[in-house]
């Protein structure tokens, strides 16, 4: 519940987990509305190493809505900030309107100050965006009383935002209406669901990437006829299963799928023209060093997968995680690492 203070302002925290796509999103049929051209899948991380915190103030004291990210004062009048803003505001005034008497007491007209930090290195490539809308839009959403179906808000902050208003496993469906409201998120399986999947995050480069997935999406639908590919052919069947895959617990074909979509997706970049690197040197060390490694025991341990960054994601079971760490050590020496 929002806290008030002696101040007269009303402080709401909140905290929202990074999702890491097993078929990717890549490309928007409308930018507006961020409606994706395929559908995709994600598994939510836990939130005890990666998330996002964001605190929201308002008071009547406030003369304009003002955002800090990581420390530092960013521009509020962003048009997806200004969109979220615009959208939670607008729910709240209607549950005003229909007589939710809960609602009689919420400064609907005040100003917010919204401060935001995130764990884990900002547009890198570990989903930043998707836990910062996800965040903001939740936070946004108890301070003014808003509840039901917000991942249609939070995908029009960042696409991927929708699949971290929910725990588990998380499929974006891309919907057909031109409006949006049928392009969700939905939970496929809860966290609990396949309690010995572990995740490893193997940071590369906490760099800030060349190429902003925005501008990179665009140049894609512009010019990349395997992204058309992708879209129309291939997602639609791998969707179906991967879910199979998880509901069955079948790590073999999860795995398999998901390396294989994340190769397809940076082929995508590479199509693209002028052609988009996210991956590096060391990204293609660690895709050598994880098939090998499953190559040796004959079937698949580990799968690796790489949004767009060089920033390397690790789906295994919880009985490899000890060995397969000694086998990153032993590729990717600590001295050699700063020491980690």
């Amino acid at each position: 519940m929002p806290e008030e203070s002696r101040y007269n302002i009303t402080l709401v925290t909140c905290t929202a987990p990074v999702n890491i796509a097993v078929i990717k999103y890549w490309g928007k049929r409308d930018e507006d509305l961020i409606l994706p051209i395929n559908s995709s899948l994600s598994v939510t991380l836990h939130q005890d190493q990666l998330k996002t915190t964001t605190t929201v103030a308002s008071s009547r004291h406030f003369k304009e809505d003002r955002i800090w990210l990581n420390g530092k004062e960013d521009n509020i009048n962003q048009p997806r900030l200004q969109s979220c803003l615009r959208e939670i505001r607008r729910l709240a005034r209607k549950r005003r309107s229909d007589g939710d008497v809960s609602t009689e007491s919420l400064g609907l007209s005040h100003k917010v100050h919204i401060c935001s930090v995130n764990n884990f290195p900002t547009a890198a490539g570990l989903a930043s965006s998707a836990a910062g809308y996800a965040c903001l839009v939740y936070t946004l959403a108890r301070l003014y009383g808003v509840e039901g179906e917000l991942s249609e808000v939070a995908r029009q902050g960042s696409g991927s935002a929708c699949r971290s208003m929910y725990g588990g496993f998380v499929q974006w469906r891309m919907g057909e209406r031109t409006d949006g409201k049928d392009s969700v998120a939905e939970q496929v399986e809860a966290e609990s669901h396949w309690p010995e999947l572990r995740v490893l995050i193997l940071v590369v480069s906490a760099e800030r990437k060349p190429v902003g997935s925005t501008a990179g999406m665009h140049t894609s639908v512009e010019t990349s006829l395997l992204l058309k590919h992708r879209a129309d052919s291939v997602v639609p069947g791998r969707m179906t299963e991967m879910i199979s895959a998880i509901r069955q617990r079948d790590f073999a074909a999860f795995g398999e799928l998901t390396m294989k979509d994340s190769n397809q997706f940076h082929a995508t970049c590479l199509d693209t023209y002028p052609p988009i690197f996210y991956l590096n040197d060391v990204s293609h060390r660690i895709i050598r060093m994880v098939h090998c490694y499953n190559a040796h025991y004959g079937h698949t341990r580990v799968a690796y997968t790489f949004d767009a960054g060089p920033n390397a994601v690790i789906y295994t079971l919880e009985e490899h995680v000890d060995e397969f760490v000694q086998v990153v050590k032993h590729f990717f020496p600590p001295e050699n690492n700063g020491g980690q």
